[in-house]
């Protein structure tokens, strides 16, 4: 695996539809280290395609959140990258 290659952590069985394919392609990037899909949750209102934004700063990155429908779900990324360089590269991958 390249160094500048980062990691994609599944450690749940269920997903939004489309997320996996976004996170796989968002680790390509160098400054991506680690991505980790968390919890599932409903929300009010729908959602018509899958929106990835972030949401607050973490411990050494960002958490992110993808909504679809009416099905959120929170994405942790451990990366350097400054919250504009992160926005500007979900952009580029969504």
């Amino acid at each position: 695996m390249p160094a500048n290659k980062g990691r994609l952590v599944l450690n749940h069985s269920s997903h939004v539809p489309g997320l996996l394919a976004i996170l796989g392609k968002l680790v390509q990037y160098p400054g991506i280290q680690t991505v980790t899909p968390g919890v599932i949750g409903r929300v009010r209102g729908h959602a018509p395609h899958l929106r990835v934004k972030i949401s607050v700063p973490i411990r050494g990155g960002y958490k992110l959140l993808a909504r679809s429908g009416k099905t959120v779900q929170e994405v942790f990324v451990v990366t350097p990258l400054s919250q504009e360089a992160l926005s500007k590269l979900i952009a580029k991958v969504c």
